[in-house]
């Protein structure tokens, strides 16, 4: 182990590389990420899931001029100092086709949604709120509107100068719409984080391959890809290697000198044909081996270096079920830090357990559940059933992960739970 990292694990109380907690671990992690400073300028159309390198800061007011918030009749405040008051019409204000002439005291102006407002008025009266109108003139009464009601004003939104969106942040719709209203047609973006994958063992088939006796088709390459790609990631396919050696430590030379992390399913544990281990020894460091967690327990973190090259190194186990839970719970995060994304936290609500579950104290716990709210909306769970790493349907089924945490022991049906939902993660 590196000084560094040595360092690393020397100022976190409680590390123990052979079996750390959930959160230690992600603690650990994080201090190991220094985030690439590579950049791009794109399109705006082309920003969605991007994340922005600087800060983006208004250039001009949204909106860019008192405006209406109404159809109706623009005129003075000061006006309404009668109970009845009869305008005289002088005009109309249309969006985009303002109204070019002061008004005058005893004067109004029919204008319409987003009009800018004219010149001597600071209030609308909405259409239905007068009392008489004709082409001419208006009356209404003082009592059902205010000065200044039904105006949005200038920089209101946006004031000119005002910090937007900061940089780190992963871009939503609505974020390029704020964006495109300043005017910006072009945005400073990390470049995407290259991440290559690749499942380890002699018993996996890709599709389209014969099925051998004891072998199976690899779906981790498949759930890995797609997690990857939905995060935003660069997604590098380097497929099955099988157990040997050699093409193992090929497969992890090449990844490394094409991508910023490298992630491996398979080959972490303490297995005979394990080789994964004793080949990190020789290319990187490793931070920690194995995480008091379920499913996960056997997941590696640490660094590759290849030619002066360095690439993050995931080793994540086998099973289906155990690589999205480690996946989700430590990779995804990291993947994000290293990228310079600023990413929010997984949700995290409270829901009734409908049955009881059972649970080891001294490890965090991963149940895969179906969460549905009743009609008070109060948030109910209850677990798909068997809980075994390998059984990926189970992923499929739920539509949320039970978290219990490392202290908890068995729970009561009725008791509350955390509860992790999957809508917009999987």
């Amino acid at each position: 182990m590196t000084d560094k990292l040595r360092q690393i694990t020397e100022s976190i109380a409680g590390f123990d590389a052979e079996s750390l907690r959930v959160e230690i671990a992600q603690q650990a992690i994080a201090r190991c990420i220094q985030p690439i400073t590579d950049t791009e300028q794109v399109p705006l159309k082309q920003a969605l899931g991007r994340t922005l390198a600087t800060d983006i800061t208004a250039p001009i007011n949204v909106p860019s001029h008192h405006n209406s918030a109404m159809d109706g009749y623009a005129f003075s405040g000061s006006e309404l100092k009668q109970a009845t008051i009869t305008l005289t019409v002088a005009g109309k204000a249309y969006a985009g086709h303002p109204y070019q002439h002061p008004v005058k005291t005893g004067q109004c102006v029919r204008i319409m949604t987003g009009a800018v407002m004219p010149r001597g008025c600071d209030t609308v009266i909405p259409q239905e709120l007068v009392t008489e109108a004709t082409q001419h003139s208006i009356t209404l009464s003082a009592d059902v509107i205010k000065a200044g009601s039904n105006v949005r004003l200038a920089g209101e939104d946006l004031p000119v100068g005002a910090t937007v969106l900061n940089k780190g942040r992963l871009l939503t719709p609505s974020d390029l719409g704020v964006i495109a209203s300043l005017g910006i047609a072009e945005l400073a973006v990390h470049r995407k984080l290259r991440v290559a994958f690749f499942s380890t063992g002699d018993e996996l088939r890709s599709i389209g391959q014969p099925l051998d006796e004891g072998c199976v088709y690899d779906s981790n390459r498949y759930t890995l890809q797609a997690m990857l790609e939905r995060a935003g990631f660069e997604a590098i396919d380097l497929g099955v290697v099988r157990d040997d050696p050699m093409a193992l430590e090929n497969a992890l030379r090449s990844a490394c000198k094409t991508a910023d992390a490298v992630i491996t399913t398979g080959g972490v544990s303490a297995g005979d044909a394990d080789y994964t281990r004793e080949l990190m020894a020789r290319l990187g460091d490793i931070l920690f081996w194995k995480i008091a967690m379920r499913p996960g327990r056997p997941m590696a973190f640490g660094k590759i270096t290849v030619d002066g090259k360095d690439a993050l190194f995931f080793g994540l186990p086998g099973n289906p079920v155990a690589v999205m839970a480690t996946f989700y719970f430590f990779a995804r995060e990291a993947l994000f830090q290293l990228q310079g994304t600023t990413a929010e936290k997984l949700p995290m609500i409270r829901a009734i357990s409908t049955y009881a579950i059972k649970k080891r104290k001294g490890r965090t716990e991963y149940q895969r559940g179906v969460i549905a709210f009743d009609s008070n909306g109060t948030a109910h769970v209850q677990l798909t059933g068997a809980q075994g790493s390998g059984i990926l349907s189970s992923m499929s089924e739920a539509n949320c992960m039970v978290v219990l945490a490392h202290d908890e022991g068995d729970i009561e049906a009725g008791r509350e739970v955390n509860v992790i939902p999957f809508n917009g993660l999987i």
